[in-house]
Parts: C-alpha cells; sequence; structure tokens
C-alpha cells in the first residue's frame, strides 16, 4: 500500500495518490479489485462478498440503515460500507484486506 494516511473527522483513511483528482491525457487511471485469496475470485457485489464474509464468521450489523456492516464476534472489527456498490473505493477494500489477513487483497485492474 502507497499512499498518505489522512485523519479527518475522527476517521483515518488511505489517500492512494493525494493531489491527483484529474488525469492527464498519459496516465489512466488504475481500478482496483478486491480479490479473495483462496479461491482467487474477484469480488463483484456485495451479495458475493457478504458470503465470503459469513464463511469467515462476519455477521450483518443492522445499526445504520445507510451502511452495510459486518460485526466479527470474536474481535472489536467492524466493517463499514457504502449500500451502493458502485461507491466502493479502494479504502473500503484496503480495510477488509487489514480485519482479514491472508483472505483478501487488492490488486490493480
Amino acid at each position: 500500500m502507497s499512499g498518505v494516511w489522512v485523519f479527518k473527522n475522527g476517521v483515518v483513511r488511505l489517500v492512494e495518490n493525494p493531489g491527483a483528482d484529474s488525469l492527464d491525457g498519459s496516465r489512466q487511471a488504475r481500478r482496483k479489485v478486491l480479490i479473495f485469496t483462496p479461491s482467487n475470485e474477484t469480488i463483484t457485489s456485495y451479495s458475493v462478498l457478504e458470503h465470503k464474509l459469513y464463511s469467515l464468521g462476519w455477521e450483518r450489523y443492522y445499526d445504520d440503515p445507510d451502511l452495510l456492516q459486518f460485526h466479527k464476534r470474536s474481535t472489536v472489527h467492524l466493517i463499514s460500507l457504502p449500500k451502493d456498490f458502485n461507491k466502493f473505493k479502494s479504502m473500503h477494500m484496503f480495510d477488509i484486506v487489514v480485519k482479514n489477513r491472508n483472505m483478501f487483497e487488492v490488486r490493480d485492474m
């Protein structure tokens, strides 16, 4: 992981390419994808992700109607994701990777 960690409004997030809000003509943005490493499967929807997380002991947490949240009883970890899969960004992917070591990874597409 490369980039800059930013602390704002009580939340820490990774900004992968600070200052690069627009693309220049010679470079294309690389899209990130979340991979479930045991099967080398790309996560293409929340239903696929939810199935993988359930198999790892995560449970759905229904506290906030605007988010998809998952909690693992044996930890204090909470995964919070936007309801719309199109808003699923690399910072959410890296959060899943950190909380599920050796089970997920983020790759450039």
